[in-house]
């Protein structure tokens, strides 16, 4: 597969590179659409203590089928704007398939 370089989500070999914009303090965690040049992910955990970040790597393992262990945020740990590594997704959420 091939993605526009200006996607926020592409595959890197078998893993998948996501750009996310995050909202933390949600009502309830999940996807939110596209703000600018990112996937809006709204989170119900709060930003302190890594909470949030947590947080993001479980909700993306979820949607992805894969451990969270397999999730990694790669750049943006104390950002809402993040990019996030995805080893060997099983599933692609549709938000992130229309993306790519």
């Amino acid at each position: 597969m091939t993605a526009d370089s200006n996607s926020p989500v592409r595959f890197d070999g078998d893993d998948l590179l996501v750009v996310v914009h995050v909202q933390p303090g949600a009502k309830q965690s999940g996807f939110a659409g596209v703000h600018g040049d990112a996937v809006k992910i709204r989170l119900a955990a709060p930003p302190l203590d890594g909470r949030a970040n947590k947080a993001l790597c479980r909700f993306l393992a979820d949607a992805c089928g894969v451990a969270p262990s397999a999730v990694e945020i790669v750049s943006g740990e104390s950002a809402r704007a993040k990019r996030v590594r995805i080893r060997r997704p099983q599933e692609l959420p549709a938000i992130l398939q229309s993306l790519i």
